[in-house]
């Protein structure tokens, strides 16, 4: 009776162990790491200590009084440039000497010039307190001008990086046909 107990014992602690290695094997096979829940709300407002950026030199004073959506996108924008100043790195890197297209050029202007000087008059218009109706109107418009400077900005972002993968796609394809073109 007491060999069926302990048997009975022991194989109820290797179903156990074997059963919560399976479950962490499972959970790091499809990358979850068991016990550490983050959930993001992207709902919720972002604070500016929580904001950082990798590439943009935005000053926080000018970032204070953004909408959310907006601060959402100009973090978007920094993702981007991030992105496209890896794939220059890349092209360094590969001893292919960049050339700065005028597209190039422009976006810069716009990113590390305009888009702070942007910035600062947008707030300096909405931190005038005024309950005059022609301040309120300015104060939207202001709102609607920097949501067209960033949609501008994120669109030529979009646009270089689109060139840049119809670049690497069409080598591939060169590479293809010629390793197609030697076979026969």
């Amino acid at each position: 009776m007491s060999v069926l107990i302990g048997v009975g014992i022991v194989t109820t602690i290797t179903t156990i162990y074997l059963g919560k290695k399976g479950w962490q094997a499972l959970h790091k096979a499809v990358g979850i790491t068991p016990g550490v829940l983050t959930y993001q709300d992207y709902q919720a407002p972002l604070s500016l200590s929580a904001v950082t950026w990798r590439h943009l030199r935005l000053h926080k004073k000018h970032l204070q009084r953004l909408p959310n959506d907006q601060l959402r996108q100009l973090q978007r924008i920094d993702d981007k440039v991030s992105r496209y100043q890896s794939y220059q790195k890349t092209q360094q890197a590969d001893d292919k000497t960049p050339t700065v297209t005028e597209s190039q050029f422009v976006l810069q202007k716009l990113l590390y010039t305009r888009l702070p000087d942007t910035l600062a008059s947008y707030d300096y218009l909405v931190s005038i307190d005024s309950a005059d109706l022609s301040q309120t109107e300015k104060k939207a418009e202001a709102g609607e001008l920097l949501q067209q400077v960033l949609d501008h900005i994120e669109q030529r972002l979009d646009a270089l990086l689109d060139q840049a993968q119809t670049q690497h796609l069409q080598a591939l394809r060169v590479m293809k046909n010629y390793v197609e073109s030697h076979d026969r």
